[in-house]
């Protein structure tokens, strides 16, 4: 039996169940399996097991496992930080990239991206509670940003991706007022669908709030080891 059928199937049940007292359509919501430090064999596993879309943070190990699981039909979404001289290595290699968070990046990934591809789902990274640590755009950036990437050819800007400092609930619900209001106000609604936030220890409190996207690592895999 693959053992990560279980660890699977239990954060389904739990997203299915925040999804419930959510009032919200489990449908709406997708699990991205965050894969750092995994070996490409955990990540076989967790594919046979159903699992399609992989979140990564560190390129070239990203870039390593991309190789080695080719023949399987992984959806790939880069998830940290996104400097200017990897943009083309994630143009060529990805399906999502969700740390854009300043327009030459994205120009950039655009450019970078063959005419042969589909386009490049982008989501911007919006540092919503404003921590001196983390990366992203800031909320009142947002709107300018939107504007200006939604013109750039082979991209195609899906949302946001929020992640708040751990405890700061009311941050999810910010995320999702900036989300809507863009929706609203500036988005193509039927690209503008993804609000990327929420991980294994506060996935309850990002469906309740309005998640679109769940980054599950932890709850998943199980503890990561960072010494190797």
């Amino acid at each position: 039996m693959n053992p990560l059928d279980a660890t699977r199937n239990q954060v389904l049940q739990q997203i299915a169940e925040a999804c419930q007292h959510a009032g919200r359509d489990v449908q709406d919501v997708s699990l991205l399996a965050v894969s750092k430090t995994q070996p490409s064999t955990a990540l076989a596993a967790m594919y046979a097991a159903g699992q399609r879309a992989f979140g990564e943070n560190y390129l070239q190990e990203a870039l390593d496992k991309i190789e080695a699981l080719a023949d399987l039909d992984i959806e790939w979404h880069f998830i940290g930080h996104v400097q200017r001289n990897k943009t083309k290595h994630l143009a060529d290699k990805f399906d999502w990239v969700h740390g854009v968070d300043r327009l030459i990046i994205a120009e950039r990934l655009s450019n970078q991206r063959e005419a042969t591809q589909a386009p490049l789902n982008i989501c911007l990274q919006v540092n919503i509670d404003s921590q001196d640590t983390k990366d992203g755009c800031q909320p009142h950036e947002v709107a300018d940003l939107v504007a200006q990437i939604s013109q750039l050819p082979h991209l195609c800007l899906r949302g946001l991706m929020v992640i708040p400092a751990p405890n700061n609930t009311p941050a999810f619900r910010d995320a999702k007022a900036l989300f809507d209001q863009v929706k609203a106000q500036h988005a193509q609604p039927q690209h503008w669908d993804t609000l990327s936030m929420g991980m294994s220890g506060d996935l309850e409190a990002a469906v309740a709030a309005g998640s679109t996207m769940l980054r599950i690592g932890t709850a998943l895999f199980g503890a990561r080891d960072y010494s190797k």
